[in-house]
């Protein structure tokens, strides 16, 4: 019988004639498909075999008596019918009849290949017995090949076809809803299969090739169908998990992270820009528009995409050491889409809420995960990442929130966070509060706004919105007030680091922090701290922001101590001792108590007195001018103290007194440290003008009448004003008002 006339005679046959030849015609049906070279033929032959002869077949002869020895060719046919189409589309137009029907017999064919292995995969799901991979081995892998090409050739249609998609385009739509039923079909087909633990190794390869086909299908049908799209990862996740103790040593987990990421931003983009088209429509109800609809559906996809990464890292973190990076960079991307930061896109208020909601509650639950895992903390903390400049405050912002939850981590977490890098064979890392410290400074054009963030709650209540420097401020307190002791050195090396650097926003940061660990923690915790803070202002080489910096957090810290410490202190650093001076000028005496205010009056004075007289037994040399200056400086925080003795004011006015008598307008243009040294003086004489002799105020006047005032320093004109202001304070006698 010839093949022609087979054909015709089964193709005629009903279901009994085809269940009684089967032994005797599906091997000649099988050879007749393997040997055709004819597209048509084979399409045919394919109907024919699954239609009529593979219902008939028990679930264990399928895969001998057919799938094995049928679907490796047509592989090769589908791939070959796309081949033809690259090859020929160039040439379609509606005036090449010829072509145009060839290209459509083609698309046709592709179709009824897909109707035919629809069929073989309905066949499998009827059976009610568990299937094994022994009995379908060659199906999955024929169909997920078959899957892929095609929707990557309805991906490609609008370019391949160009302005010519009109011509196929029913088919092309026929052949997408045929793989997505195909699809379907498979994925019901897989939750079938059960294997064992003790499953074989050429079964366990099976399913892994399974989840890696479905992951390449996945990233060509992202911007073709959302429910398909979403189905697809949801067999992903779940074939992945339900073989974990098998597949996972051979997962390709990092791929799967970051298409999971790439899904997520993109979702969250699409929802984005839908938010922004219904902004620009002007409605004032925006759930009333139809793209509201659309944007509601988004967002689901991007709570459906956040909560897939949960659950997978959850599952196979273990696994995903090489997807920390991708992983951190996700939440500062995410986060950089929301206010508060600066590069925020406009959006509706509700909108933005809502999509809030959908994405970042999620991204929090993973952070939380994602604490324990050493990979994940040396990537936040890895001293040499650089972010953009709209990705520095989600970086703030993400180790403010790792600060909240560090309380609730066990000890190797929090060592982990809160200690850095301790060896040299360690990936290096910093603490969490050197880099949050770091990470603020960076934060340049949000302070500058600034940008504002949600008050912490108080008694029930929220504070309303609060500047980031407060933001940051609060969190770093709460975690230093639950920080166990063991803990507290990384934090003031962090802190001592941040006041030391030149950003003075960010030192004043460290000090406000530095204060509260003064005030949480004992007396003598304060005065160790006081002690070391003196000696690095002692050893500072000169005048900067070092200095200033370290000045600043001694004045309060000084506050902060016991009347018995501040006592013991002024013992510890007399300043009767040259080398203090520079210690008490940049000390506040209201912050002392009666017995150490009195002391260091009298110690600073006393030597303010030793040092005016060398410098006028030594003939007044420039030389000793700096030396001049210091101590004038110190006697200058003592005048400005509150309650001041009545001998104090009587030595400080001895000492102006005879320093403006030698004061010359025309060595005070000449030499600068002399500059500095009428700044004080001008200083001194502004807060006791009333004791002053009025010829002493006529030698401060003309010191200052012979001064080029465009030539002098700010400080020195504000000084100046300083003390013309005062001398409305006192009245002065007829013979010297002019």
């Amino acid at each position: 019988m010839s093949q022609v006339t087979l054909l015709g005679e089964v193709s005629q046959w009903n279901q009994e004639t085809c269940q009684q030849e089967l032994k005797t015609v599906l091997p000649k049906l099988v050879a007749m498909h393997h040997d055709t070279e004819s597209w048509e033929d084979h399409t045919n032959i394919l109907q024919i075999i699954t239609s009529k002869f593979l219902p008939h077949l028990s679930l264990s002869e399928s895969e001998t008596g057919c799938f094995s020895t049928v679907l490796p060719k047509v592989v090769k046919v589908f791939a070959s019918l796309l081949e033809e189409i690259s090859k020929q589309i160039g040439g379609l137009s509606s005036q090449n009849t010829e072509l145009h029907v060839f290209l459509r017999n083609i698309l046709k064919m592709m179709v009824q290949i897909l109707e035919s292995l629809s069929g073989c995969v309905r066949h499998v799901n009827s059976f009610e017995e568990s299937v094994s991979f022994d009995t379908i081995r060659s199906l999955p892998s024929c169909i997920l090949r078959i899957l892929k090409d095609t929707f990557q050739h309805c991906k490609d249609s609008e370019v391949m076809y160009s302005g010519r998609l009109s011509l196929v385009g029913d088919l092309l739509q026929g052949l997408f809803k045929e793989a997505y039923s195909l699809q379907k079909g498979l994925m019901e087909l897989l939750d079938k299969i059960n294997l064992e633990d003790t499953a074989s190794e050429e079964d366990v390869s099976d399913i892994v090739t399974v989840i890696h086909s479905l992951l390449d299908i996945c990233s060509i049908i992202s911007r073709l169908d959302i429910a398909l799209h979403a189905n697809t990862w949801k067999c992903i996740i779940k074939q992945s998990v339900k073989y974990q103790s098998l597949v996972e040593d051979q997962l390709h987990h990092t791929d799967i992270a970051a298409s999971l990421c790439e899904d997520l931003c993109t979702s969250v983009q699409n929802c984005l820009e839908l938010a922004h088209q219904i902004q620009q429509t002007g409605l004032q109800e925006v759930v009333h528009c139809p793209e509201y609809r659309l944007f509601q559906k988004a967002t689901k996809m991007c709570r459906f995409f956040a909560n897939t990464l949960v659950h997978y890292t959850k599952e196979f973190k273990a696994f995903l050491t090489k997807s920390c990076c991708r992983f951190h960079q996700l939440y500062l991307q995410i986060h950089s889409k929301f206010p508060p930061s600066v590069c925020a896109p406009s959006v509706p208020p509700a909108l933005s809420e809502e999509l809030r909601v959908a994405v970042l509650v999620p991204m929090d639950a993973m952070l939380t995960q994602l604490m324990s895992f050493q990979p994940f903390a040396e990537s936040v903390l890895n001293p040499d990442h650089q972010s953009s400049t709209e990705l520095c405050l989600p970086q703030c912002l993400l180790l403010v929130n790792v600060l909240g939850k560090l309380s609730s981590q066990p000890g190797e977490a929090l060592r982990l966070w809160s200690d850095g890098s301790q060896f040299s064979e360690e990936t290096p890392r910093w603490s969490v509060f050197e880099a949050v410290l770091q990470s603020f400074r960076q934060c340049m054009l949000e302070r500058a706004l600034p940008v504002w963030l949600p008050g912490v709650m108080l008694r029930g209540q929220a504070q309303g919105r609060v500047s980031l420097h407060k933001h940051v401020c609060v969190h770093m307190c709460a975690c230093v007030g639950v920080l166990p002791a063991q803990h507290f050195p990384p934090l003031e090396r962090s802190l001592l680091a941040a006041v030391l650097q030149a950003d003075t926003q960010t030192a004043v940061l460290a000090t406000d922090v530095w204060c509260f660990l003064a005030r949480y923690g004992t007396a003598e915790l304060c005065f160790h701290h006081v002690l070391l803070i003196a000696h690095m202002i002692r050893s500072c080489p000169g005048e900067g922001y070092q200095l200033f910096h370290l000045a600043l957090l001694l004045r309060r810290l000084l506050f902060l101590m016991t009347p018995r410490h501040q006592v013991e202190f002024v013992e510890r650093f007399p300043p009767s001792q040259e080398e203090n001076l520079c210690v008490w000028r940049h000390i506040l005496l209201r912050c002392l108590c009666v017995e150490a205010r009195i002391q260091v009056e009298k110690e600073v004075l006393a030597m303010a007195s030793v040092v005016l007289q060398e410098w006028q037994n030594s003939g007044h040399r420039l030389g000793d001018i700096p030396r001049l200056n210091r101590i004038l400086g110190c006697v200058l925080l003592v005048i400005g103290g509150s309650s001041l003795q009545a001998e104090c004011v009587l030595s400080s006015v001895k000492i102006i007194s005879q320093l403006w008598s030698h004061m010359s307008s025309n060595q005070v243009q000449d030499h600068p440290p002399l500059q500095c040294t009428v700044k004080l003086l001008l200083s001194l004489s502004a807060f006791l003008i009333k004791s002053l002799e009025p010829q002493v105020i006529v030698q401060a006047v003309s010191c200052l009448n012979g001064l080029p005032i465009q030539k002098c320093s700010d400080d020195l004109l504000l000084a100046a004003l300083e003390f013309l202001a005062s001398t409305g304070k006192v009245f002065f006698p007829p013979n010297i008002q002019v």
